[in-house]
């Protein structure tokens, strides 16, 4: 299991050298593999490289079609010229920009350079860039509100430790974040924050129709109906916990029921309401020559011990 640091310090004051909580885990809970560092190299003062910044103008580059030519103020005496390729923002957008020397995840290092007859001085981040997240589609474009020139390690988790954690069989409660916070907590004598999480609030609790075939292979399925939900990608800060963890990014529905099972160890798992067929969950053994796609798009043959999650059909 990988455990990102800064997910544990949600739930337990981990202050020790990282190197004695491994060797702590290892002699009297679980083997703990290794350390594995994520993110921007720190080296050298290169963190103070990335700065969130403020895009003042952005017009397309006179040279360029598919360029936008950018002046960002980064907090410094005169605002910086950037070209950049992507279009999801405009004048006013609050951006995560590295600068000349900077060095990125995997070792390259920006340089001041000529795009197309016009000077580029600096990069506007997109999160694959710097391990934030998946996508390359355009750049990251953070909450308004941060003060151009502002270290973007103080916004964003640039930098993160894993903890690689082999759990034993007969520990299931270590499959989880706070499951290891709880360890933690209870090798060093710390608090343990408390169960993270608030009720839904007041508003319509919808039921879901379930029907149990089989109480021996699932005592318990339980669900909830939610509403009008628009789906979109995950902040960021939540997709670079989700990478970290192993896992990749979907979209903010996929995503919260991951981060939820990775947190608890809860498995989850939500459904289209309109796509769910009959409108239910049934819960049951598999049926004689049945089938199923999976998600690597196989024609998978079932064997009548298989556990399903179906609907009605």
């Amino acid at each position: 299991m990988r455990v990102p640091v800064s997910w544990l310090r949600d739930y337990v004051p981990v202050e020790m050298p990282l190197e004695e909580l491994a060797t702590r885990l290892s002699i009297s809970t679980a083997e703990v593999e290794g350390i594995e560092r994520r993110g921007v190299p720190e080296q050298d003062g290169n963190l103070g490289l990335f700065r969130v910044g403020r895009v003042l103008e952005a017009e397309k580059h006179p040279n360029a079609d598919r360029l936008q030519l950018c002046s960002v103020d980064l907090g410094e005496d005169e605002p910086r010229q950037i070209v950049c390729g992507a279009w999801n923002f405009g004048a006013g957008a609050t951006v995560a920009v590295a600068l000349p020397g900077a060095v990125l995840p995997g070792g390259l290092q920006l340089e001041r350079r000529e795009v197309r007859g016009e000077l580029s001085d600096g990069m506007i981040l997109a999160e694959d860039e710097v391990e934030l997240g998946t996508d390359h589609s355009g750049i990251m474009v953070l909450p308004p509100g941060v003060e151009p020139g502002t270290p973007l390690a103080d916004v964003l988790p640039l930098v993160e430790d894993v903890l690689l954690v082999e759990s034993t069989g007969n520990r299931p409660d270590l499959l989880s974040i706070y499951g290891i916070a709880r360890e933690v907590a209870a090798l060093y004598d710390l608090e343990l924050a408390p169960m993270p999480g608030t009720d839904a609030g007041t508003g319509p609790n919808e039921a879901v129709d379930v029907t149990v075939e089989d109480f021996a292979g699932c005592p318990r399925y339980i669900g909830r109906l939610f509403r009008d939900v628009t789906i979109e990608p995950s902040p960021v800060w939540l997709k670079a916990r989700l990478l970290n963890a192993g896992m990749r990014p979907i979209s903010n529905v996929v995503d919260v029921t991951n981060y939820v099972m990775l947190a608890f160890g809860n498995p989850l798992h939500a459904f289209d309401l309109a796509r769910l067929h009959g409108g239910r969950i049934v819960v049951r053994r598999a049926l004689p020559g049945e089938t199923i796609r999976t998600l690597d798009g196989v024609e998978r043959r079932l064997e009548p011990d298989d556990l399903m999650i179906a609907d009605a059909d």
